[in-house]
Order: structure tokens, then C-alpha cells, then sequence
């Protein structure tokens, strides 16, 4: 299973254009699902405000043993990032982490397995991203923000504090790197005059925005509909579909995720995609 390809930069152009003349964007005979579902859900969101968020949920597509050298890195990896969880100032938080084995996890009510069992031919991230979904569809319960989150990655202990923070969502412009092979740390931002060269951190992790959901509001299959259809896309994607979506994500311009690179494991070394990140 593949990863929908990225939609035509002139596209978003002229649909943030339109939006920001017409106030609505335009019906293209070109939309693709994610775009029809993202506009339906804005007009039907017309009017009703987003409640107050009272935890986060983080879905973790795991790749399976199968697919890498050692599942013991992998493990230990893993375990890092929900130890990291663990040590919020908040602890409003849950984790499920959907895979074809149980990994080793940590004896923690909010820390939940997933089992994966779809006959997928080759990668199968994106697949496991839909199966997380359908589950948080089922039982999610009032109002939550959701952020997909790398088995690799490691969250600041205030992530879940800012995130509930915002209960429109956010998008994490800033980041830290960590080389793990070379040991060297970087911090991604957006371009600017002065740093010509610089990468907004959303552009190279996709742990890197939570979105709201309610499952009180009339709109929350539609809303979890958008989300299932947006995981499928690459983070690039993220803040063109939620402003499609009606999304007013806030612009995190703190350092709140931490994203290992280089540790032998990457599921983007597989893909070819570590490289320009280092």
C-alpha cells in the first residue's frame, strides 16, 4: 500500500486564494477524497465551535518485525517515546500503537495495542494509519485532540499542556533533530530571509499536528473521516487540508517534539528519506 500522492501545488494555490477572496473554496472537478471531505466538513462545521479538549490521543503506526534488522531497537525506541509520554505535566493522554506483533510496553492504562492483521503488499504504514483510525472512531469519547506520532520520536513535557491549550489544533512549526549516528542536533524552522535554507519542523516529521475531535458533536464521523483521510497524505499536506478542513491550527513555535534520525531503524531510511534531513 502506497501513500496518496501529494496534491498539485497550483491546486493549493488557488484554493487558499479562493478562500481568502471568496471565502469558500472552489468546487474543482479535480478534488480528490480528502479534499471533498475536508470541504463538507467546513460547511458543516459552519456555526459550532470546538469544546474545550480534556486529553490528547497519540496513534502510533509500528512497523512490524518482519520489516526491520532488529526488533529489539525498535522496542527499545518505542519504549522511549512512551516513557516520554509517561513524564507530561499533563497526564490527559492515551496511546494505541498498532502493529502485527505486541510489542514491549510498559504496564500503563493508557497505553494501549493494536493488532494489525491486513494482508498488505508492501509498505503498510499507511494502512495501519487507517486501522488506528477506524478505532479511535469507535471509541473515542467527548471532546480530544489526535496527533500521529513516529515510534522514533520524543515528545517535550509539555506537549500534552500546549496542546490542550488550543482546542482548534496545532501545527508544530518548530523542532529539534537529532542525528543519532553523527550526534548532532539541529532546529527546524520555517524559511525566513535570514535562514534562506531552513525547514519548517511539519515538513520533515509527521509527528507534527493535533487536530480536535468530539464525539458528542453531529459532525464527528465526518470529523474522523477527514483525519483517516488525511493520514494517508504526507505531513506537507497538513496545513492545506486543515485549512480546507476549517481548522485554525496554532502555530507551535516552541520545540515540543524531538526527532530521532540516523538510529539504524528509520522507517524513512527505508523509503530513501533520511538523507536531505541530515
Amino acid at each position: 500500500m502506497s501513500q496518496t500522492p501529494a496534491i498539485p501545488k497550483k491546486t493549493r494555490f488557488l484554493q487558499l486564494l479562493a478562500m481568502k477572496l471568496l471565502g469558500k473554496p472552489l468546487q474543482l472537478g479535480t478534488n480528490t477524497p480528502v479534499e471533498t471531505t475536508a470541504m463538507a466538513l467546513c460547511s458543516e462545521k459552519q456555526g459550532e465551535t470546538w469544546n474545550a479538549p480534556d486529553h490528547v490521543t497519540f496513534l502510533i503506526p509500528l512497523v512490524g518485525p518482519d520489516m526491520v534488522q532488529d526488533w529489539s531497537v525498535v522496542e527499545r525506541l518505542l519504549n522511549t517515546t512512551v516513557a516520554s509520554f509517561a513524564t507530561q505535566t499533563n497526564q490527559n493522554w492515551r496511546a494505541v500503537i498498532c502493529c502485527q506483533v505486541a510489542p514491549d510496553l510498559p504496564d500503563d492504562a493508557r497505553v494501549s495495542y493494536l493488532q494489525f492483521d491486513r494482508d498488505v503488499v508492501g509498505n503498510d504504514k499507511w494502512s495501519k494509519l487507517s486501522v488506528l483510525y477506524e478505532h479511535l472512531a469507535g471509541s473515542a469519547k467527548g471532546a480530544g485532540l489526535c496527533i500521529t506520532f513516529d515510534a522514533d520520536d520524543i515528545a517535550h513535557p509539555e506537549l500534552v499542556t500546549t496542546l490542550l491549550a488550543n482546542p482548534t489544533g496545532s501545527l508544530m512549526t518548530h523542532g529539534i533533530l537529532h542525528d543519532v549516528q553523527r550526534d548532532r542536533l539541529a532546529q527546524a524552522s520555517p524559511q525566513s530571509l535570514f535562514q534562506p535554507s531552513a525547514k519548517a519542523f511539519w515538513k520533515l516529521c509527521g509527528s507534527c499536528a493535533a487536530l480536535p475531535y468530539d464525539a458528542n458533536q453531529d459532525t464527528f464521523a465526518l470529523q474522523m473521516k477527514f483525519m483517516s483521510h488525511l493520514s494517508q497524505h504526507e505531513h506537507r499536506m497538513v496545513p492545506y487540508l486543515s485549512a480546507l478542513g476549517g481548522h485554525s491550527l496554532i502555530k507551535q513555535k516552541r520545540s515540543l517534539v524531538l526527532y530521532l534520525l540516523n538510529h539504524g531503524e528509520n522507517f524513512g531510511a527505508r523509503r530513501g528519506r533520511v538523507s536531505f534531513k541530515t
